[in-house]
């Protein structure tokens, strides 16, 4: 049973609180035919434009805004999104942050939290060696913890996605979200609880919740490809994983290569430069590992867009004339 925490009446009490500090992001409806996918409509929703580069803003101002923030300020652990959106909302609330990252986290994503002023910590090879490490500090300082996706405030924060994109585009059958930790995906299937269909995607180098959903419970897996740095946790959020296993209809995989063809497919046809995670949810619709039907209308949160310009050459293996 999902957990009940998380819900539509939450998710609004939240939205109404965080909502001075977080953006209203677009959405933008492309023709399928002017993707290569004749006969499907789809919506975009541009979470890229989000404060601090990714949705992740919105569960940040959420934990700041209705948990007490002790004077030894906030602590969180991040492949970097999450950091940069904890490090943004402390700026602004004028809270003390210090942020874990590992040494995978992209260049991009450690400006950003340098430059929002954070104290910044880089430790470690992949995100569980970080989180390991903001535990310990925040067991010795006292800061408060702002876990990137295993808590309520995150999930419900992130649910405002949903709530969001709903109000936009009501008219919506599918809705294809990325998958690192679950907090997005966590959030937005119990915001729709199923009047929506909520399909989740992942790297086929980091299938947490692919895997958790195999085996009925998280589990450790594989945390590398080209979206490491933001989806590939060691294991998925143990609050997220009842929602996904009643809300979420079903999970696909997509390769390093899908992924950059979705990066390439968005910068040519809406000119906005998604970073790895950010695109892989497009990338399902792209590579068709999610199949649309005929006249299905399918919503694509692009969540990310913290990296720098993208050298398309990549996903061809060659390299086109200037």
């Amino acid at each position: 049973m999902a957990n009940r925490e998380i819900n539509r009446e939450r998710i609004k009490e939240v939205e109404r609180i965080i909502r001075p500090h977080v953006r209203r992001t677009p959405v933008i409806e492309v023709a399928g035919a002017d993707l290569g996918l004749d006969g499907v409509a789809v919506v975009f929703k541009l979470e890229l434009f989000q404060h601090a580069g990714s949705f992740k803003a919105r569960g940040a101002f959420a934990n700041l805004l209705t948990r007490t923030v002790p004077p030894a300020g906030v602590v969180a652990a991040s492949g970097g999104n999450h950091g940069a959106a904890v490090a943004f909302a402390a700026m602004k609330l004028g809270k003390p942050a210090r942020i874990f990252v590992p040494k995978v986290a992209s260049p991009e994503k450690i400006e950003r939290i340098r430059g929002y002023g954070a104290e910044l910590v880089i430790t470690g090879e992949r995100y569980a060696d970080a989180l390991e490490a903001s535990e310990k500090w925040a067991a010795e300082s006292g800061a408060l913890r702002v876990h990137a996706y295993d808590q309520v405030e995150t999930l419900l924060g992130q649910g405002s996605t949903g709530l969001e994109f709903e109000e936009q585009d009501p008219k919506l059958d599918t809705l294809l979200v990325a998958v690192g930790g679950g907090g997005l995906i966590g959030g937005v299937a119990a915001w729709y609880a199923k009047r929506v269909k909520v399909v989740g995607v992942e790297p086929e180098k980091a299938p947490t919740l692919t895997n958790a959903l195999r085996a009925g419970q998280p589990v450790d897996s594989e945390a590398g490809g080209i979206a490491a740095d933001s989806l590939a946790p060691k294991r998925v959020g143990q609050i997220m994983f009842p929602i996904a296993q009643e809300l979420v209809e079903r999970v696909v995989l997509v390769s390093d290569e899908d992924i950059l063809r979705a990066q390439e497919m968005l910068w040519r046809v809406l000119r906005v430069v998604a970073e790895p995670g950010g695109a892989a949810a497009f990338a399902a619709l792209l590579s068709r590992r999610y199949e649309a039907r005929a006249g299905e209308r399918v919503g694509v949160l692009v969540c990310g867009g913290n990296t720098a310009a993208v050298d398309f050459t990549r996903a061809h293996g060659a390299t086109r004339g200037k």
